[in-house]
């Protein structure tokens, strides 16, 4: 499908994230090694990213930190302030070069700190969204979903499970480039949520990572009402600090939501 008319609407993007570190993690007296990075384009275009360290990965928050934090800059760097994609493969591309720089720049701290590459496995999901179109791409667990506008809430990703229970595919698996997931939803995106995996039982129906709107309805509407940003992000840290959540996962926490104000 031609994606040439994503680029035609200026827009602003309301934004909410946060990040807690899983009760788990401060029983054990570890740091949270989530990590969420976003930025706005010149042209409106939101990129965002949310990256898990890996719990085995003694560097994992790094990890996660380096790659989030490239994967938006590929995106929103000079080299890229030019036309975005018109076509499938364009923006396939366009992603998978973005997972691969975020690959090279841990490849790049373990050789700096002379540390094994695998000691800063992390997961990443990453979006870019218009208000007519969203790409995402996914390497490991965790999901993105898009909101219509109408109440519809689709999954753009799902998590990307291995054989046994909480083993996953990371970003310098030998494999990871070749299977990781591309997404590209064409309609308009009211509202896009990214989650690491500490949330997706309570976010997805499993196994078959389908969203369940009981979750989501609520923080659309919150995310559609909200007049103070830096007030709302409390909230959310409430929200994943409450035994609401705590008393279904104890690992640590990371929700960015964003909501296009017309």
């Amino acid at each position: 499908m031609n994606a040439s008319n994503t680029r035609t609407k200026r827009c602003h993007w309301r934004v909410v994230p946060a990040s807690v570190r899983g009760t788990s993690h401060e029983q054990r007296g570890q740091p949270c090694q989530d990590a969420c990075h976003w930025d706005i384009r010149f042209d409106g275009v939101l990129v965002a990213v949310v990256a898990d360290g890996a719990g085995s990965a003694v560097l994992g928050q790094v990890g996660a930190a380096i790659a989030a934090r490239t994967a938006v800059e590929t995106i929103c760097s000079q080299e890229t302030k030019l036309e975005l994609p018109n076509d499938d493969k364009g923006w396939h591309i366009l992603l998978t070069n973005a997972l691969k720089s975020a690959r090279i720049a841990i490849e790049q701290e373990a050789a700096a700190r002379q540390v094994k590459v695998r000691d800063l496995a992390t997961t990443l999901i990453l979006a870019i969204a218009t208000p007519e179109f969203v790409a995402a791409a996914q390497v490991g667990d965790g999901a993105a979903v898009v909101g219509d506008g109408k109440g519809n809430i689709i999954a753009l990703t799902a998590p990307l499970l291995g054989e046994y229970i909480n083993e996953t595919t990371f970003l310098i698996s030998p494999n990871a480039l070749e299977t990781a997931q591309v997404s590209l939803w064409y309609g308009v995106a009211a509202h896009l949520a990214i989650f690491s995996d500490g949330l997706q039982m309570l976010a997805l129906k499993m196994p078959e990572g389908t969203p369940h709107a009981p979750f989501f309805s609520p923080l659309f509407r919150f995310m559609a009402d909200i007049t103070d940003e830096s007030e709302a992000k409390e909230q959310l840290l409430g929200f994943l600090r409450s035994p609401r959540v705590t008393e279904r996962t104890d690992d640590d926490l990371t929700l960015f939501l964003a909501t296009l104000v017309k």
